[in-house]
């Protein structure tokens, strides 16, 4: 029989809603239709301003959430029609919410939370579904960083038996999930995905990617400058973590970039590539992968497309397969918001969704909100 669930995804790359309607009825699960819906320009600046303190942001943020929510549900209604699927067939949504604030336990925090802005009873409102949200909440206060949250997923979906294989998805952050042949899995956040070569693509080029990663290919990375990146104490970290734009944002970046003005804007494009790829590469080399080596990387998420990123992930892995998720039938841009279909899915049939092993939660939990139709 059909089982059938929406994942909606708007993630730290803030450039909008990514969509699936999958089918969980099978022996994998199927994606029946998919959709991606950009942010306006205004809202992505909205959002963006968000990630820092201002004026006024309680009201600001119900005014960009009004808006993020009417997207949420012009894809929900694509997704059906393009599938040919009532909104009777749908069981629920699954919707993250866009991120504009993650303080997860820390030495150094005192008082972590997360915030994902949403308004998931509206959004049953507008499509007559049921929806579950606020995934990250339950995980967070069990202990837990409330991420990552996919690699679960990642394990259902591309675990082999007897292969060591490794997810990374690229986003505005990147993280990894390590499925070794023997053993527990493991997964964390390295850092910053594409957030910093993004903002530095648009602040020198006006474009909000670095298509293909040609700009950053026209560049050489500068060692000096990557040391510097690299000597930030979040790399060292060992054991679950996660992060957000609320440790590596632009002001970040030019902190580091004091005293270095003889660096050409395409070199230092190269040099973030390179922090993203040492960041995963090194991530991934560290992790007790026992008596089966790691053979494979599997690739999902923006940073896919970026050639540059791909390349620096070949050669940081010699005699490792990198890969896009594309070549095994799961396009890029798919599987995270799969993932939060699925993340659905486990909180309406009262399965536990996070990995304490992976949270650094105290035990496993039943994770999101449910508002029914």
């Amino acid at each position: 029989m059909p089982d059938l669930f929406i994942g909606l995804m708007s993630g730290t790359s803030m450039d909008g809603v990514d969509g699936v309607l999958v089918d969980f009825g099978g022996t994998t699960p199927h994606v029946l239709s998919a959709h991606f819906l950009p942010y306006p320009q205004a809202l992505r600046l909205a959002f963006l301003d968000l990630n820092c303190p201002g004026n006024n942001e309680l009201h600001r943020a119900a005014v960009a959430t009004h808006e993020l929510v009417a997207l949420y549900a012009d894809v929900c209604h694509t997704l059906m029609r393009c599938a040919g699927r009532p909104g009777a067939a749908i069981r629920a949504i699954g919707a993250h919410g866009q991120t504009v604030r993650h303080q997860p336990p820390a030495a150094d925090t005192a008082h972590p939370y997360t915030w994902q802005l949403n308004q998931p009873a509206r959004l049953a409102e507008l499509t007559g579904l049921p929806v579950v949200a606020d995934f990250r909440s339950r995980d967070l206060a069990a202990g837990g960083q409330g991420a990552p949250l996919v690699p679960p997923f990642h394990a259902a979906l591309f675990a082999q038996p007897g292969v060591s294989r490794a997810v990374v998805n690229i986003g505005g952050m990147a993280n990894i999930t390590t499925l070794p042949a023997q053993g527990a899995l493991r997964g964390l956040d390295t850092g910053p995905g594409n957030v910093l070569l993004d903002g530095w693509c648009q602040q020198h080029t006006g474009q909000t990617f670095d298509a293909d990663g040609t700009w950053g290919l026209s560049g050489t990375p500068d060692p000096g400058l990557l040391a510097r990146l690299l000597a930030d104490a979040y790399f060292h970290q060992t054991g679950v973590k996660s992060t957000g734009r609320d440790r590596f944002h632009m002001a970040w970046l030019q902190h580091h970039l004091q005293g270095l003005g003889h660096l050409a804007a395409p070199d230092i494009q190269a040099t973030l590539a390179q922090l993203t790829a040492q960041t995963i590469s090194l991530a991934l080399l560290a992790q007790p992968w026992g008596a089966v080596p790691l053979s494979e990387v599997v690739v999902c998420g923006g940073g896919s497309k970026n050639q540059q990123i791909m390349q620096l992930l070949a050669q940081a892995l010699p005699g490792i397969a990198v890969t896009a998720s594309d070549s095994l039938g799961w396009p890029s841009q798919w599987v995270e918001p799969a993932a939060f279909a699925w993340l659905a899915r486990q909180h309406v049939l009262g399965l536990q969704g996070n990995l304490p092993e992976v949270t650094g939660a105290q035990g496993p939990r039943i994770l999101g909100a449910y508002y029914p139709a």
